[in-house]
């Protein structure tokens, strides 16, 4: 079966400024690929719904289009195609001087493996997509293209690829999803309509505070990596 994946980060800069905040996040949405008309055609009706002709974002949330982005999480909610996993980095425990050669960018993208790894199953096809990027190595998205299909023998990781987020609706919605996990773990969040997005989340379809998730869910996964080691 042929997959897409659909990746973006969130408060990326505290893993080269540890007192910027405490977690930074990469995460993305998963959907066949025959689905992808139907995940365009859901999220832009919704759009002109509210004629929003700009992309959505996190950081564009606001009282004003409350409403836009509660549709937004209904939609992805009631897609049972679309599923979503975010890992959460504790930017203070990341050490790049002993893992990356003092290299944030390579840490960076080995976190990225992290999300990916766990969600790539045998006999599958893979595209990958992420918000487009400057990276100091350009060759940074072909070596995690490498790693990733060599993983998996059974399983076949096609292209990792950037693309602009405003091209993507499918990157638009990682990014809704992935600033929300990450605004609550960070306790950031002072916007009225951001905070009243995550509790919408929690009250109407999680049932509980937003949280690490066990390995096993599909629909909202929250993977909080342990950088310490040990049992």
């Amino acid at each position: 079966m042929k997959f897409e994946v659909y990746c973006d980060e969130s408060g990326l800069e505290a893993l080269t400024r540890k007192d910027a905040h405490l977690y930074t996040g990469i995460g993305g949405i998963w959907l066949p690929a025959e689905n992808r008309d139907l995940l365009k055609k859901g999220l832009n009706e919704i759009k002109e719904k509210y004629n929003i002709k700009t992309e959505l974002k996190w950081k564009k949330i606001s009282p004003a289009h409350l409403d836009l982005y509660k549709e937004v999480i209904d939609f992805f909610f009631n897609a049972g195609y679309i599923r979503f996993r975010v890992i959460l980095i504790e930017a203070g425990k990341v050490d790049n001087m002993r893992f990356n050669s003092e290299d944030a960018e390579l840490g960076f993208y080995k976190f990225y493996y992290q999300l990916l790894k766990h969600w790539i199953f045998d006999f599958n096809d893979y595209a990958i997509f992420t918000d487009l990027k400057k990276n100091r190595n350009k060759g940074r998205l072909k070596e995690l293209e490498h790693t990733l299909d060599r993983s998996n023998l059974t399983s076949d990781v096609t292209q990792v690829q950037g693309l602009p987020s405003e091209q993507s609706l499918g990157i638009q919605l990682a990014d809704i999803l992935t600033g929300l996990v990450v605004s609550k773990f960070n306790k950031k969040a002072t916007s009225t309509a951001k905070l009243e997005l995550i509790e919408y989340i929690e009250n109407k379809y999680l049932s509980k505070e937003i949280a690490p998730t066990s390995k096993w869910e599909e629909k909202f996964n929250v993977f909080k990596i342990n950088l310490q080691g040990g049992w």
